[in-house]
C-alpha cells in the first residue's frame, strides 16, 4: 500500500490552483479562485479552488475534493493511478506497497491480465471506429436511426466488417491468445490430422457498441445486426474483466447527465440508451442481454436515489418488469424513488421518442407506475379480485415481496394499501407480514449455523428485518457529542490507556499500511460500483480533507465517539446500511482513518456478501475469519472491534435507523457549517453560490433544531 506520509507529501508539493488550471480557467476571487465546473454545464462560474485549503468546491453540482480526488474525478482514474499520474507530475517515485511478495506478485499478475485485457479491446475499439467512417452502409444505418455523428462519437460507435478474419488488419498476430480470452476471436480444437484450429472473428457485419466500465476502460462489446439475422444483439461472453450481470452500458457515457438529471432510466437495449441520449435523456443506461440483478440496482443507487426502469409493454416486458421489480426492492429505502414506465406493446423507447418526441417520452417518464403500485400490480397479477380466493391469493404472494422491503415508512405504508385491496383489515396483514419475516430470520439462522465461519454466507441481498422502534437512544454514560465544539474532548492519551488501540495512533502505525482517504487498500477511490466516493451533498468535507487525501491519525479519544457508536450500530445492524441516504454513505466514507476505511469496507462486504450477522462482521474485523475476496485485509479492523466493544454492549436488537440518524446528523451540521465558511472566503459569488450560501444557512438551523429535538430531556 501507499504510505500515508507520501501521499502527504505529495499534496504538500501540489498546488492544486495550478494542477486544476490546467483543465479549467481560473480566475482570481477573493483568497481563492473560481471558473466554470468541469463536471456539470454551467454559465455562471460556481467552481471554487482554495490554495490554502488544497481542495476544489463546485456549489453548483457538489463535487469536491483535493489534487488526487480531481484527477480521479476528471479522468475517470482509480486512487491508486491518480497518486502515480500526480507523484509523475512532481517527479516523485510512489514506494512500492508494503505487502507480502507473494500477495504483490498475485497483485501484478492479475491486475497486468486486466490490462491486457482491457487493451487488446481498446485497440479493437479504435479498429471497428475507423471501418465504420469507411462504410457508407454502416453510417446510413445510424443516420436512418436518427443517429448524430456526435453522439455515435461519445458512445466510440464502431463497425465490425462482414469477415471471416476481420481483426487480423489490426491485430498482425491473430493467433495471440489474449484475442480468444478477450472474447473478439473464436478458436476451435484442431480436426484430427490437423495442427491447428479454425479461428474467426465473434463479430462480424455488426454495428459495435463498446461496453466501458466506470473509468472508461472497454470491458466488452454489443454487436447489433444491420439488416435481419440472428441473434439480433450479440454481447461479449463474460471475461476476467467483464461480468454481465454486473456491468451496465452508458453508465460510463452517462455520469454527468445522471447527476444533472437526477435519475436513472433502465433500458433492455443498446439503440434504446444511444436514442435517448440523441434525444437529450443521457441518463439511460441498459442492462446487457440480462435480467435486471441485484447487482444492478446495487450500482444504479450508488449513482442515484431515483430509477425509472422502461420496458416494453407486452408480456415479455411486464415478465423483465417483474424480474426488476424483485432485484430492486431491498433497496426501496424511504429516501428512494423506483417506478416502473410500460410502453405501448409495438414500441421500445427508441421507436417511441423518434415518433413522438422527448416532450412525450418526458410526460411517459412523470407518469411512470411507482414502485408501491406496481408491487402489488405484479402480486395480482393471476388473481381474481371478486373472489375470496383470489383475494387469499393475493395475500400469499403480496406478503413475501413486502416482506423484502427494508423496514421503514413505505413498508408499513404497501401493506396498508395491500389491506384495503385485499379487502381485510391493517392489523391482519401486518401479523400475517410479521409471521413472514419470523420465519425468514428463523431459516436465514439455521442456514448460518450450517454455513462455514459461523454466518459468512447468510442472504445476499440486504433485508431490515431485525429492527423495532422501542430503543429509548441510551448509550450509557458517554459524554454527548457537541457539534458547537462544547464539550472537553480529550484527543490526546492518558495514562497509557489508549496502548490497545496503538495500531491506529501516529506513534504506532499501522503495519497494514493505508492507502488513503480517497480508497480502501486495493479498491482505490472508488466505491464497490466503481465510481468515486462522492462528497457529501450537504457539505464540503473540508474537515477530514477531501476525497482522494489522507487523514493524519491522531490519538483517539479515551471515551466513545460519534463515529464509535455509529460503527457499533451498523456492526449489529448491517442492514441499516442500506437504508441510509447515498449522500449520507458518501459522508460516513469521506471520515478519517480508521472510520472511512471501515464504512467502505462494509459497503464492499455487504455487496460481496450480503447481509452478515453481526458476529460474523465481528470475526472478519478481529481476523477470527477470513475475508476470502481479500484476505490480506483479514484483521485489518481488530484495533476498531477492540474500541467499540469497549464502550457498548451487546446488541439487544432495538436499534432504528433513526437513533442512527440521530447520531449521524451532528457530523451533518459540522459539514455544513464548513461548506457555508468556504463560500463566506470566496468574494464575489455566482448567482448559484449565492443561493448555496442561503440554503447553507437555512440547512444549519434547521439541522441544529433537529439535533435538538432528538436529544432527550432531562428532568
Amino acid at each position: 500500500m501507499i504510505p500515508p506520509s507520501f501521499i502527504q507529501d505529495l499534496l504538500a508539493r501540489t498546488d492544486i490552483a495550478d494542477l486544476v488550471g490546467r483543465y479549467v480557467t481560473l480566475k482570481k476571487a477573493g483568497i481563492n479562485f473560481k471558473g466554470l465546473c468541469p463536471f456539470h454545464g454551467e454559465k455562471s462560474p460556481s467552481f471554487i479552488v482554495s490554495p490554502s485549503r488544497q481542495t476544489y468546491h463546485c456549489f453548483g453540482c457538489g463535487v469536491h475534493g483535493n489534487a488526487v480526488g480531481f484527477l480521479m474525478e476528471y479522468g475517470g482514474l482509480g486512487f491508486v493511478d491518480a497518486v502515480k499520474d500526480l507523484a509523475q507530475m512532481q517527479g516523485m517515485q510512489v514506494p512500492d506497497d508494503n505487502i507480502r511478495p507473494e500477495e504483490r506478485e498475485r497483485q501484478k499478475q492479475i491486475k497486468e491480465k486486466q490490462v491486457s485485457l482491457t487493451d487488446v479491446m481498446a485497440k479493437a475499439a479504435q479498429h471497428w471506429k475507423q471501418q465504420l467512417k469507411k462504410t457508407p452502409r454502416a453510417v446510413n444505418y445510424l443516420k436512418g436511426r436518427g443517429l448524430t455523428g456526435e453522439v455515435a462519437a461519445r458512445f466510440a460507435l464502431g463497425y465490425a466488417p462482414d469477415s471471416w478474419r476481420g481483426l487480423a488488419s489490426a491485430f498482425p498476430k491473430y493467433d495471440d491468445p489474449l484475442l480468444v480470452e478477450s472474447g473478439l476471436v473464436i478458436a476451435h480444437d484442431p480436426d484430427p490430422g490437423e495442427t491447428e484450429g479454425k479461428r474467426y472473428d465473434r463479430f462480424r457485419d455488426r454495428i459495435m457498441f463498446p461496453i466501458r466500465n466506470p473509468q472508461g476502460e472497454v470491458i466488452g462489446f454489443g454487436g447489433r445486426v444491420l439488416d435481419k439475422g440472428e441473434p439480433k444483439y450479440l454481447n461479449s461472453p463474460e471475461t476476467p474483466v467483464f461480468i454481465k450481470g454486473r456491468e451496465l452500458y452508458g453508465l460510463y457515457e452517462g455520469r454527468a447527465a445522471l447527476r444533472n438529471k437526477g435519475y436513472a432510466i433502465v433500458t433492455e437495449g443498446y439503440m434504446d440508451v444511444v436514442a435517448l441520449a440523441q434525444w437529450g435523456f443521457g441518463n439511460a443506461v441498459a442492462t446487457l442481454g440480462t435480467a435486471c440483478t441485484a447487482d444492478h440496482a446495487q450500482k444504479l443507487f450508488r449513482f442515484t436515489d431515483q430509477v425509472v426502469f422502461s420496458f416494453d409493454g407486452d408480456a415479455a416486458g411486464r415478465r423483465a418488469a417483474g424480474r426488476a421489480l424483485e432485484a430492486a426492492l431491498p433497496y426501496a429505502t424511504d429516501t428512494r424513488r423506483i417506478s416502473f414506465l410500460f410502453l405501448p406493446k409495438e414500441h421500445d423507447p427508441d421507436s417511441y421518442i423518434r415518433e413522438f418526441g422527448a416532450e412525450a417520452f418526458e410526460q411517459c417518464v412523470k407518469q411512470a407506475v411507482p414502485l408501491s403500485r406496481q408491487v402489488l400490480e405484479h402480486a395480482a397479477a393471476d388473481c381474481d379480485m371478486d373472489s375470496a380466493e383470489g383475494r387469499a391469493r393475493l395475500l400469499v404472494q403480496a406478503i413475501p415481496l413486502i416482506a423484502q422491503f427494508p423496514e421503514g415508512a413505505l413498508q408499513g405504508l404497501v401493506a396498508d394499501d395491500l389491506a384495503q385491496m385485499a379487502r381485510t383489515s391493517p392489523d391482519e396483514v401486518r401479523r400475517r407480514l410479521a409471521e413472514h419475516q419470523q420465519k425468514a430470520r428463523q431459516q436465514s439462522a439455521g442456514r448460518d449455523r450450517r454455513a462455514p465461519g459461523g454466518g459468512a454466507s447468510g442472504a445476499q441481498h440486504p433485508r431490515s428485518s431485525d429492527a423495532s422502534s422501542d430503543w429509548d437512544g441510551n448509550f450509557g454514560d458517554i459524554p454527548a457529542f457537541e457539534p458547537d465544539g462544547g464539550g472537553s474532548e480529550d484527543w490526546s492519551q492518558a495514562g497509557g490507556g489508549g496502548a490497545a488501540y496503538g495500531e491506529y495512533e501516529p506513534s504506532a502505525p499501522s503495519s497494514q499500511g493505508w492507502q488513503g482517504q480517497g480508497g480502501y487498500k486495493q479498491g482505490g477511490g472508488q466505491r464497490r460500483d466503481g465510481k468515486p466516493w462522492k462528497p457529501w451533498k450537504g457539505g464540503s468535507g473540508s474537515r477530514w480533507q477531501s476525497r482522494g487525501s489522507p487523514v493524519e491519525q491522531r490519538p483517539l479519544p479515551q471515551a466513545a465517539t460519534p463515529l464509535d457508536r455509529i460503527v457499533w450500530v451498523l456492526v449489529c445492524h448491517s442492514e441499516f446500511w442500506e437504508q441510509l441516504p447515498s449522500a449520507t454513505h458518501d459522508l460516513l466514507c469521506d471520515q478519517p482513518a480508521p472510520y472511512g476505511e471501515f464504512f467502505r469496507w462494509l459497503d464492499r462486504m455487504l455487496l460481496a456478501q450480503g447481509l452478515l450477522p453481526a458476529e460474523a462482521l465481528l470475526q472478519l474485523m478481529r481476523g477470527d475469519a477470513q475475508d476470502p475476496e481479500h484476505p490480506e485485509e483479514t484483521g485489518h479492523f481488530q484495533p476498531l472491534a477492540k474500541r467499540i466493544a469497549q464502550f457498548v454492549d451487546v446488541p439487544d436488537n432495538k436499534d432504528t435507523v433513526e437513533q442512527l440518524m440521530n447520531l449521524i446528523r451532528p457530523i451533518e451540521l459540522v459539514a455544513l457549517r464548513e461548506e457555508l465558511d468556504l463560500l463566506t472566503q470566496s468574494g464575489e459569488l455566482s448567482e448559484a453560490a449565492e443561493a448555496r450560501k442561503m440554503e447553507l444557512v437555512r440547512l444549519t438551523l434547521a439541522m441544529k433544531l433537529e439535533i435538538s429535538q432528538s436529544r432527550p430531556i432531562s428532568g
